[in-house]
C-alpha cells in the first residue's frame, strides 16, 4: 500500500504528498495536463518544444539547472501525446529550492527571442537526427497517419512536420503557455523524506499566489471505428525488411484495457512468449519481434513489429504473425499461461514502485487519469482478468477490419 495525502490550492493546483522516511531524498514532480494531442494540427510539436523551453530560464532564475545543482539535485522531463512531466530529485533538506524553481517557471517563464532560437535549433536537430536521417526514423510518422484518420494521435510528439518547429513564433509560444501551463491544469506530487504539513506550507507559499488561469476544456475529435483493413508499403534505405501491424484498442480507463495489456504479454513477454518462440526461435522468420501498446489515455493501439531475417518474404512473415493470432483466437489461453503473465505483471509493478521517483510519477499520472489510488488498486484489476476475457477480446481486437499493416522494405534486400 502506497500512502499519500491530497489537497487542492485555491488556484486549482492539485497537490499530493507521499511520505517515505527510508530515504534522505525528496522528489518534486510537476505534471501538466497537456500533450501533443492538444496541439493545433497546423502547429504541431509545441508540447515537446515547451519541454525544452521550460529549461531556458524564468523571470527570476536565468539558468534553471544551476541552483538545483548547487542544492545537490538533478532533473529531467518528458512529453507524450497525453501529458508533459517535469521532475527533480534532491536532498530533502533542500526541497524548497525545487519549489522555488518550479513555481517561478509556472508563474513567469522567460519568453525571449534568444531562448526561442536556441531551443528551435535543438529541437530541429533532434527531428533531423532521429526522424529524418536515422534508418526507420520515419516509421511512426507514416504508421500513425495510416492508423488514425481523425484523432490527434495521428502525429508524433516531436511534431508532424519539421516546418512547424522552424516556423514557430514567439506569440505562438506565449499563447500555448498561458493556455496549458496553469495551476488548474497541473498536478504537483512531492515524495520522499517530507512531512505533509511542511509541504502544505511550501505549496501555499510558492504556488498559492499564481493565477489559476482558464481551465483548459479538452474537446478532441474521436477516432471513428475502423471498418476496413489498411495497408501501406514503403521502400527505404534500411538494412532489413520490417513488418508493422496495429489494431485499435480501448482508452486507459476502460476495464478492457487490462485484458489488452495482458494479451501483449502473452504474445511478446520475453523469450518464452508465443511470438518469440514460434517466429524467431522455431521458424526463424524474424530476428526480433515485439507486441506492445502505448498506454495512451484515449483509445490506443496494440502493435506487433519486427525485423525480418534477411531473405525472408515479408508476405510469409506477415501470414505467420496472423497464424499466431488465429491460434489465440481459436484456442485461447491456459490457466497456467495466464497466471504466468499475471505474475510477471505483478513483479513489474512492484519493481516500478521501488524508487521514490517512480512512485511520485505514478501518483501524478493516476491522478491525471482521475484516481490517484489506482496505484494501489490496479493490480487487482489485472488479477481479475479471466481466460474467457482473453479469448473474447483477442477475437474483437484482432478482427481483420481493425488491422493496419505497414511493410517497410529495404531497397537493398536483393543485394
Amino acid at each position: 500500500m502506497i500512502k499519500f495525502e491530497k489537497f487542492n490550492l485555491d488556484n486549482g493546483l492539485r497537490v499530493l504528498v507521499h511520505e517515505d522516511k527510508s530515504t534522505p531524498m525528496a522528489v518534486v514532480n510537476v505534471l501538466y495536463d497537456v500533450g501533443s494531442k492538444d496541439e493545433n494540427p497546423q502547429k504541431t510539436g509545441f508540447a515537446h518544444f515547451f519541454e525544452h523551453l521550460m529549461f531556458g530560464g524564468s523571470k527570476n532564475i536565468p539558468v534553471y539547472d544551476e541552483p538545483l545543482q548547487v542544492a545537490g539535485g538533478e532533473n529531467n522531463a518528458f512529453t507524450t501525446n497525453d501529458l508533459t512531466n517535469y521532475y527533480c530529485q534532491l536532498p530533502a533538506e533542500n526541497i524548497e529550492t525545487a519549489f522555488w524553481l518550479e513555481s517561478d517557471r509556472m508563474l513567469s517563464l522567460a519568453f525571449g527571442k534568444k531562448s526561442l532560437e536556441v531551443q528551435r535549433k535543438v529541437v530541429s536537430e533532434e527531428f533531423k537526427e532521429h526522424y529524418i536521417n536515422k534508418p526507420y526514423g520515419d516509421v511512426w510518422h507514416k504508421f500513425r497517419e495510416l492508423i488514425y484518420t481523425t484523432h490527434p494521435y495521428r502525429w508524433m510528439t516531436i511534431g508532424a512536420s519539421l516546418q512547424h518547429i522552424e516556423e514557430v513564433k514567439l506569440q505562438d509560444v506565449k499563447d500555448f503557455f498561458f493556455k496549458h501551463y496553469t495551476p488548474s491544469n497541473a498536478v504537483l506530487v512531492v515524495a520522499g523524506n517530507v512531512q505533509v504539513a511542511a509541504i502544505k506550507t511550501l505549496a501555499e507559499k510558492w504556488f498559492g499566489s499564481i493565477p489559476a488561469g482558464v481551465r483548459y476544456d479538452r474537446n478532441l475529435p474521436k477516432e471513428p471505428k475502423q471498418e476496413a483493413p489498411r495497408f501501406l508499403e514503403i521502400t527505404s534505405n534500411v538494412p532489413l525488411d520490417a513488418l508493422y501491424k496495429a489494431w485499435h484498442i480501448y482508452p486507459r480507463t476502460d476495464p478492457r484495457y487490462y485484458v489488452a495489456d495482458l494479451i501483449t504479454d502473452i504474445l511478446s513477454g520475453g523469450g518464452s512468449s508465443r511470438l518469440y518462440q514460434s517466429l524467431v526461435k522455431e521458424k526463424k522468420l524474424f530476428s526480433n519481434i515485439d507486441c506492445y501498446h502505448l498506454g495512451s489515455t484515449d483509445a490506443g493501439i496494440i502493435t506487433i513489429d519486427g525485423k525480418l531475417v534477411k531473405g525472408v518474404d515479408i508476405k510469409v512473415a506477415d501470414a505467420a504473425v496472423m497464424e499466431e493470432l488465429r491460434k489465440l483466437q481459436q484456442n485461447g489461453i491456459s490457466t497456467t499461461e495466464l497466471e504466468k503473465v499475471k505474475n510477471k505483471t505483478e513483479s513489474a509493478m512492484a519493481f516500478e514502485d521501488m524508487s521514490v521517483m517512480s512512485r511520485a510519477q505514478s501518483i501524478a499520472m493516476y491522478e491525471l487519469l482521475g484516481d490517484a489510488d489506482l496505484i494501489n488498486s490496479e493490480l487487482s484489476k489485472y488479477q481479475a482478468v479471466t481466460a474467457e476475457q482473453i479469448l473474447e477480446e483477442s477475437r474483437i481486437i484482432f478482427d481483420e477490419k481493425n488491422c493496419n499493416t505497414m511493410h517497410y522494405l529495404s531497397e537493398n534486400r536483393d543485394a
